[in-house]
């Protein structure tokens, strides 16, 4: 790999004007092709192969009306006065005149009241479902609160319309800003930082501009971009930043700039490719889950990821070959290139942590452990109004529910009750009523609409807890064990639907795949990092110590979030459970950027240890000349996920603390501590395979040792550098 990505380097330079007109007509085309087939995002949440979802898909059939969206509109009187029929009248009225709305509920008609008389619900129904809806129409109900409350009424907007899609903002431009200023610290030039930021804003709008453009032919959620922009924007940096640095340190050795060139992409480039392999792998795995959206998630990182490789080894030499002598300093490009430091902090750090090798690895194993204790307590659920950010629309009409109805009232279940005739279904259904009244913390059962055959109904169900507790998880757990005996041996079904009981559904279908998803990506992994370094332990190890950061990483974001653990400096107003498929998005990114710090530190420790040196020297210099470059790529990912922490929407929020925290735990604890120290005590036994495993797995060479000078004289046709 290290000779094909050599001459790929050394192409890359020579043709450098060429590479960047193809890359420059590339971000034309797409740019085009994003204002004339860029889509838009979707909402749908599919589940297939749950009880809820396949509840969901019936009652399209069978009862079209029940299938469409609902929405909800909160209407309240001043203190001390009740509601008005006259002030509510034309609130009605203007309601039902909303885009694709096709009825509206009166509060007082479906007693949807509270007992004080003064805060009543007032459903909106759409003739489609949620996914159905356009954005206009969404828009229109989210801004409709606003504009009808007057002094004789309060309207706010609540329900699963009002919820906004997340949205990018200045905040994450903190992200970058900070980014950028680490790389001027390293680089010690505005060129080389400038260019580096440069390589990944155009590999991110490559990526971003064909995920746009696939938005008119593929569902994606709007999750979906702000993950692909969050993980593609960080790892673009940071593999520009390993492959400039690994150019800067050839110049330091005394290779000339097209070599250096040629050998950066060689070397650092190969330990690039392998580490964006890890984290495609780890992202496309995220379909195991087999629910959609997260696939579709996971595909779309992806994407940007591999955007991000292909341009830092093709791209990048290209620009390092018109920068020049500016990717160094100002004060090294008129005289001689100071050789590499053997006394900096890095390799400092690496003879103290080898030093104390024992301590280092049980002190970094018990705290870690002790950070993750509070993961033991995790709970999960899909997010609801409860969540939302204070002040939103969702977050008002949410309290104000809560407050006059009680919490339960924002989460009902829908059971729907299937029989053969009409007279069974009925029966049925007055007995899964008689059931479920009897059990705790159900506070009301109403019968629902009934199908023109008379084989269906809906029955709801009004807990007495939120929609996102504990409590209510175990009531739709419960009222399953309690009413499904009744149709066994029968064709008649009963199932459970509705946000709530989906949320449980989702939740138990990802923890049954989180442990065949661990076992495929960290396997397939395991067999990429050992065709990587040649060894079994190095690849052992590193899947250690990415259990360390996980259980470290998700107990200070259960800690936080669920818990409330400095919870205003987050902007976290009120704690909650995580949702559901928090941990095996993060699961599958950390594990990617986590073997992203394994590969550029041990890759360049397995160079040494090739090139002749001892193992524990090796294990020094490696890490002394990557710990630069890696401690400034952990915090521009930091940084860059940080600000992607800033947010308001509480999803997006904890995934960028998440990775955040996680970045810089697997990146100085484990990677640059708890990695040196093991390398230490292994010896040159991390380096070693069994006879037979040796003969079948393929050298690779990320290190270059095969490498040899060639002749760096430009061909007679061939542009010659000016420097």
């Amino acid at each position: 790999m290290a000779q094909l990505l050599y001459r790929l380097g050394r192409f890359s330079y020579r043709r450098r004007g060429r590479v960047v007109a193809i890359w420059g007509v590339i971000l034309v085309l797409l740019g085009i092709g994003v204002a004339t087939l860029g889509g838009s995002t979707s909402d749908a949440l599919s589940i297939p192969g749950t009880e809820g979802q396949q509840a969901l898909d019936d009652l399209r059939t069978d009862l079209p009306a029940a299938s469409g969206a609902t929405a909800t509109l909160v209407v309240q009187a001043p203190e001390g006065q009740t509601l008005d029929a006259d002030a509510l009248a034309p609130v009605l009225q203007d309601a039902a005149a909303l885009p694709e709305v096709v009825g509206v509920v009166d509060p007082t008609v479906s007693h949807a009241v509270s007992q004080d008389g003064r805060t009543g619900l007032v459903t909106v129904a759409y003739g489609t479902p949620l996914d159905g809806i356009s954005q206009e129409a969404k828009d229109a109900f989210d801004e409709f609160g606003d504009s009808a409350t007057t002094e004789k009424l309060k309207v706010v907007s609540g329900g699963e319309l009002s919820q906004a899609p997340p949205e990018v903002g200045a905040t994450e431009a903190i992200g970058v800003l900070v980014a950028a200023v680490v790389l001027v610290v390293t680089f010690g030039s505005l060129v080389a930082a400038g260019m580096t930021l440069l390589t990944a804003i155009i590999g991110l709008a490559v990526g971003m501009s064909v995920l746009l453009i696939l938005t008119s032919y593929v569902d994606i959620t709007s999750t979906a971009p702000i993950l692909a922009l969050m993980l593609g924007l960080a790892v673009g940096i940071d593999y520009a930043l390993f492959i400039s640095s690994r150019h800067r340190n050839n110049l330091a050795d005394g290779l000339d700039y097209e070599e250096s060139v040629a050998r950066a992409v060689a070397t650092a480039g190969s330990a690039v490719t392998f580490a964006g392999a890890t984290v495609v792998i780890a992202l496309v795995g995220l379909g195991i889950a087999g629910i959609p959206f997260l696939s579709t998630m996971g595909q779309a990182a992806a994407g940007t990821v591999l955007t991000a490789v292909i341009v830092a080894i093709t791209l990048l030499p290209a620009l390092l070959g018109f920068v020049g002598k500016r990717i160094l300093p100002r004060k090294q490009r008129s005289g001689s290139i100071a050789p590499n430091a053997q006394d900096g902090a890095g390799f400092r750090w690496a003879r103290g942590v080898i030093r104390f090798r024992t301590p280092v690895v049980i002190g970094g194993v018990v705290g870690l452990g002790l950070l993750a204790i509070p993961m033991l307590n995790m709970h999960l659920a899909l997010p609801d109004g409860g969540n939302a950010p204070a002040g939103s629309h969702q977050r008002v009409a949410y309290d104000l529910t809560a407050e006059a109805f009680g919490p339960g009232v924002n989460g009902p279940l829908v059971i729907v009750v299937k029989g053969d005739t009409a007279e069974s279904t009925a029966a049925l259904a007055a007995n899964v009523t008689s059931t479920v009244e009897g059990l705790d913390d159900v506070v009301a059962v109403q019968p629902g609409p009934v199908s023109e055959s008379g084989q269906t109904q809906l029955i709801t169900v009004i807990p007495a807890s939120g929609p996102s507790t504990e409590e209510t998880a175990e009531l739709v757990r419960t009222i399953r064990d309690a009413v499904q005996p009744q149709t066994e041996g029968t064709s008649e079904s009963i199932a459970i639907t509705g946000t709530t009981a989906i949320g449980v559904d989702v939740s138990a279908k990802l923890a049954a795949a989180l442990p065949i998803y661990l076992a495929v990506v960290i396997g397939l992994s395991f067999i990429l990092l050992l065709i990587a370094f040649r060894s079994w332990m190095v690849p052992l190890k590193a899947a250690f110590g990415f259990l360390l950061t996980v259980g470290a990483t998700f107990g200070l974001v259960v800690g936080v979030f669920q818990w409330g653990w400095a919870g205003a400096l987050f902007g976290i107003d009120n704690p909650g459970p995580l949702v559901s498929f928090l941990p095996i998005i993060m699961i599958g990114i950390l594990f990617g950027l986590a073997m992203d710090y394994e590969v550029f530190i041990v890759s360049r420790v397995r160079e040494e240890f090739v090139h002749g040196s001892h193992a524990t020297e090796a294990t020094i210099e490696g890490v002394g000349h990557g710990a630069r470059v890696v401690t400034a790529a952990a915090l521009i990912m930091a940084s860059v996920f940080g600000g992607f922490a800033l947010v308001d929407d509480p999803t997006i929020k904890a995934i960028g603390f998440g990775l955040a925290v996680g970045v810089l735990i697997d990146a100085f604890v484990v990677r640059m501590t708890i990695v040196p120290a093991v390398l230490a005590l292994l010896g040159d036994r991390a380096w070693s395979l069994p006879g037979w495993l040796a003969k079948i797995t393929p050298n690779v060479d990320i290190e270059g040792a095969n490498l040899r000078l060639t002749d760096t004289t430009p061909q007679a046709d061939e542009p010659v550098a000016s420097h």
